[in-house]
């Protein structure tokens, strides 16, 4: 799972307003912003079905721990592949197998990669509800809501394999032994305008500032998105340091990037990290904010 180059237990710092000036971020220019915007703000987004969203969640937990190269995960590949739009498998060095999915946007020439892992940690009892199921759940149904043509940029859903790195690798060994899978769809996909990864994405208290190595630009968009959904709590104006994950190797490409990650989670490679550990609320709040993000890129 990810990593920071400086601790694995990172302190929020309350950062200045990343949306001070609102036409930054996309907003109106006007001190309430517009009429539109302001109805949208008082009416809470209802797009994404979070029942849905978490019946995909708990089917990837009864499968099991789903270490890449399982057993389970492989078996979870080939649901995924049935479950996401012109589903389809891209192959990953030692065995392994990225999923992949597509919608195609009005213009297919701009494409934004919105990403996952599907792997758990090898650890004993270890199920990744947050840690992995989260976000593959809320991108699956995502990509299962979109209609082709719908938006403006085509659509590629990649759920990686091999994020985690193999038991007993030690932490400043995990970039180069983990994000096994978004090396090789980084490199596929490296003239894409946009990345947007989702981690951690189903804790019950959900609380997701933006992360050092996630693009201003983009994270700035995201939060101007998430406050036209109504779910601008839960994507607090506030910094957390760097992260090692799934969206490092798209940075590298030169792709803007973010991580949507509430790294600040008890159950962190924990066998407590169950059903328990999330929410159907939390899935909600980043459905709707990352549905209103697309919609408007």
């Amino acid at each position: 799972m990810p990593r920071s180059p400086v601790a694995l237990s990172l302190a929020l710092v309350v950062a200045g307003a990343t949306c001070a000036v609102a036409i930054s971020c996309g907003e109106s220019e006007t001190a309430g912003g517009s009429t539109s915007e302001r109805a949208a703000s008082a009416r809470p987004a209802d797009r994404f079905d979070s029942e849905a969203a978490l019946a995909l969640l708990e089917q990837q937990l009864a499968l099991g721990p789903r270490p890449a190269g399982s057993d389970a995960s492989r078996k979870l590949a080939k649901q995924l592949r049935r479950q996401l739009p012109k589903g389809s498998y891209q192959d990953v060095p030692g065995g392994l197998r990225n999923v992949i999915g597509k919608v195609e946007g009005r213009d297919p020439e701009r494409v934004v990669v919105l990403g996952a892992h599907y792997d758990t940690k090898d650890e004993p009892d270890f199920v990744g509800a947050n840690d992995g199921a989260s976000g593959t759940a809320v991108v699956v149904e995502l990509a299962r809501r979109l209609k082709p043509r719908q938006l403006r940029p085509t659509i590629v859903f990649a759920l990686f394999d091999g994020e985690e790195s193999p038991r007993g690798t030690r932490d400043e060994d995990f970039e180069r032994k983990g994000l096994r899978g978004s090396k090789v769809a980084a490199r596929a996909y490296r003239d894409a305008e946009a990345m947007i990864l989702l981690d951690f994405v189903g804790d019950r208290d959900l609380s997701i500032p933006r992360e050092a190595n996630s693009n201003p630009k983009l994270w700035a968009q995201l939060r101007a998105a998430a406050k036209r959904a109504g779910k601008q709590k839960h994507f607090p104006d506030a910094n957390f340091g760097p992260v090692s994950d799934d969206h490092v190797p798209f940075r590298r490409q030169g792709v803007p990037a973010i991580d949507l990650i509430d790294f600040d989670f008890a159950c962190f490679h924990q066998a407590c990290d169950d059903r328990s550990a999330v929410s159907e609320s939390s899935l909600d709040a980043t459905g709707e904010s990352v549905l209103e993000l697309l919609r408007t890129l």
